[in-house]
């Protein structure tokens, strides 16, 4: 759902904000993949990490007080920390594409990534590779400029929501994409939404997918079953939902972490419990440079982006591996 300010319509997709590539890479009958956001002229990047239990690459390097100030790709994956993996075969393809930060000697990409936990959707002995990841990093360059794929596709694939009163009553997700507009500032996001409890719409408060009701045919309420203490809790650390936020304003490391933390905001907006123990949720942010904005309006911008992200992945989600998605109910 675009901005329409100052009479001008967001792209479509991050994949049209200039010098932004996305791909994919999907093991769809194992139920798993990867997703990589990739800014081959490099990227301001910053990280909020909330959850309990994060699964992730490259996070102290994007320190505000850490040398390095540049970010060329951001992968969320699937396999939980076996997905870590993945990484290196994005940091492999770019090396290839003479992607990376020039050290003299050779050039060395700079790619951070979070993971989901996947392993219980599908099968567990399948998890998204460097394989996978050259796949998705050489799908985002071979793709330029097409819209991202949603639903059940990458770090998507595998991903369920609504745990708190075990898998019998869970929901399908998948990954979600909003792009927003403020005059000449875009501010776009991507999420794989894995959340131990309940998507709301952002904007109206509506649920739409999560804990069903004991008879499967409608929505009950993770957050009554919380604070009624009859939800059964979940196997530890099995969510997390991991989400990039791409940005062409100028930022440096220390607003880019701002930025980060007032996007994790919108967990609270789309999420209902969010940033439990048994979630790792992570935000990445991508600024490119190219738009003077105050950080404020970056990071009020970048909220609404991932909030109605979020409730995208659980909309553009397709009943899989025995979950119902929120268009079955």
């Amino acid at each position: 759902m675009p901005s329409e300010k100052s009479g001008a319509a967001a792209p479509a997709s991050v994949t049209q904000i200039p010098g932004i590539l996305a791909g994919h890479a999907t093991l769809a009958e194992a139920g798993t993949g990867c997703t990589v956001i990739v800014c081959p002229a490099g990227a301001t990047g910053g990280v909020d990490v909330r959850g309990g239990a994060p699964a992730t690459r490259e996070t102290d390097l994007l320190r505000p007080e850490e040398t390095v100030d540049v970010l060329h790709a951001v992968v969320l994956s699937g396999g939980s920390a076996y997905g870590l993996a993945a990484s290196c075969g994005v940091a492999e393809e770019l090396e290839r594409r003479d992607v990376g930060l020039d050290v003299g000697v050779a050039k060395v990409p700079i790619v951070s990534g979070a993971c989901l936990f996947d392993l219980a959707c599908g099968d567990a002995r399948v998890r998204p590779g460097a394989e996978e990841g050259r796949a998705a990093c050489a799908a985002a360059f071979e793709r330029a400029g097409e819209p991202l794929a949603r639903g059940n596709v990458g770090a998507g694939c595998g991903c369920t929501v609504g745990k708190l009163a075990g898998p019998g009553r869970a929901m399908k997700s998948g990954l979600g994409e909003d792009v927003e507009r403020a005059g000449e500032l875009v501010c776009g996001a991507v999420s794989a939404v894995n959340a131990c409890g309940d998507v709301r719409d952002p904007d109206t408060g509506e649920a739409i997918a999560g804990v069903r009701t004991e008879d499967g045919r409608g929505l009950a309420s993770s957050e009554e079953a919380l604070l009624g203490g009859y939800a059964q809790m979940p196997l530890e650390r099995t969510n997390t939902t991991i989400s990039c936020v791409v940005t062409n304003a100028r930022l440096t490391k220390a607003q880019a972490t701002k930025v980060a933390q007032m996007a994790a905001d919108a967990y609270a907006h789309a999420i209902v419990p969010t940033h439990t123990t048994n979630d790792g949720d992570t935000v990445f942010v991508m600024a490119t440079g190219a738009v003077d904005a105050p950080v404020d309006v970056v990071g009020a911008l970048a909220v609404r982006a991932l909030g109605r992200a979020i409730a995208d992945g659980a909309r553009q989600a397709e009943g899989a591996y025995g979950y119902p998605a929120a268009r079955d109910l």
